[in-house]
C-alpha cells in the first residue's frame, strides 16, 4: 500500500487546457508545456494551434465533444474560455460560452475523474450582481462549486493587459487609461498581464489545494 501511494504522489498529473487560443490560454500553454511537473498536456481548441512541443492539440468543439472522449480523462483542468457580448452577438450567446460551456467542460472532466479545476473568472464576479457580465461569471463560479471537485481555483483578474488579434475598442481604450494612470488606480483594478494570470491558474491546478481557493486581481501583481 505504501509503495503504491508513493508512486502515485510522484506521478506527473495529466492536464487539460480549454481556451488555449486566447491571450491567457496561450500564456498557460507556454508555461505548462515547459513545466516538468506536468505529465500529459492536452489543449482542446476549435481550430488547430500552431505546431508546438510539449502538448497534444485536440481539435473539436467543447460544446459538442462526446462525454467519453479521451481528452476529458485528466487529473486537472484549466479553463480560460471567454468571449464578449459584442463578439458573441447576444447576452444568451455570451452566457452559453462564459457560463454554460465552462460548466459543461467541468462536468465532463469531473465525471471522467479530474480532481482539480482552475477557472479564469473576473474581478467583481457575483451571481447576484446587477451587471449581466459579472452575474454570468458569478453563476459560472457558483456552478463549479457544486460539481464536487476536491479542488477548485478561481482567479479573478481585472482588465487583461494584452494585445488582442480581434478588435476590442472599448478594452483598448481601457488599457490606455489603465497604463497611463496605473499608480493612481487601486490595486484590485489595475490591468494584469496574461502571464501573471496564467501562473496563478497553473499553480492552482497543480497544487490542487483542498476546497475552493479564490485569487483576487491584486494578488496577481
Amino acid at each position: 500500500m505504501t509503495a503504491r501511494t508513493g508512486a502515485s504522489s510522484r506521478r506527473r498529473p495529466g492536464l487539460l487546457l480549454v481556451g488555449a487560443s486566447g491571450a491567457v490560454g496561450q500564456a498557460v500553454l507556454r508555461l505548462a508545456a515547459a513545466d516538468r511537473r506536468v505529465g500529459r498536456l492536452v489543449a482542446l481548441t476549435r481550430r488547430p494551434l500552431p505546431p508546438g512541443k510539449g502538448y497534444r492539440n485536440v481539435v473539436g468543439d467543447p460544446a459538442a465533444l462526446a462525454g467519453d472522449a479521451e481528452c476529458w480523462r485528466v487529473d486537472a483542468v484549466i479553463c480560460t474560455l471567454g468571449t464578449t457580448i459584442a463578439k458573441a452577438g447576444s447576452r444568451a450567446a455570451f452566457a452559453a460560452v462564459d457560463r454554460d460551456l465552462v460548466l459543461r467542460v467541468a462536468r465532463l472532466a469531473r465525471t471522467a475523474g479530474a480532481g482539480a479545476f482552475a477557472f479564469n473568472s473576473s474581478v467583481g464576479a457575483d451571481a447576484r450582481s446587477g451587471s449581466f457580465y459579472l452575474r454570468t461569471k458569478g453563476e459560472a463560479e457558483a456552478g463549479l462549486r457544486e460539481l464536487g471537485y476536491p479542488s477548485v481555483t478561481i482567479v479573478r483578474p481585472s482588465l487583461i493587459d494584452a494585445e488582442r488579434a480581434e478588435n476590442r475598442p472599448g478594452e483598448r481604450a481601457g488599457l490606455l487609461v489603465a497604463r497611463a494612470f496605473r499608480p493612481l488606480i487601486p490595486a484590485r483594478y489595475r490591468a494584469v498581464s496574461p502571464e501573471a494570470i496564467a501562473r496563478a491558474l497553473l499553480e492552482g491546478a497543480l497544487a490542487a489545494a483542498p476546497g475552493v481557493t479564490v485569487i483576487e486581481s491584486e494578488e496577481l501583481a
